[in-house]
């Protein structure tokens, strides 16, 4: 998961990161992106930005590398500041 400093969205991230693993064993780094270049190295298109094998699963087309906040759409199309838990559920089931 990608973060910039203080971001309000993060630990509603790392819950829903947790509850989504539950039962299955994984590695999650944290990783705090200060600058623009930092951003555009680690694919980071706002905060927080979750990357799975370091691909985003919730790329939007277009977005460009990024330190400010994002939202995310909610399966209602609603904007939310973090993915819900089914959603990052389907994306790391994706991902294997």
């Amino acid at each position: 998961m990608l973060t910039v400093h203080d971001c309000p969205n993060a630990p509603v991230v790392r819950e829903r990161i947790d509850a989504a693993l539950t039962g299955h064993p994984a590695t999650v780094e944290f990783v705090e992106v200060t600058t623009p270049d930092e951003a555009a190295r680690w694919g980071m298109t706002g905060s927080p930005t979750i990357l799975v094998d370091g691909v985003d699963p919730f790329a939007e087309p277009g977005a460009e590398p990024s330190v400010s906040c994002r939202l995310y759409r909610g399966q209602d199309g609603r904007a939310q500041g973090a993915p819900s838990v089914e959603q990052l559920r389907r994306a790391l089931q994706d991902a294997v």
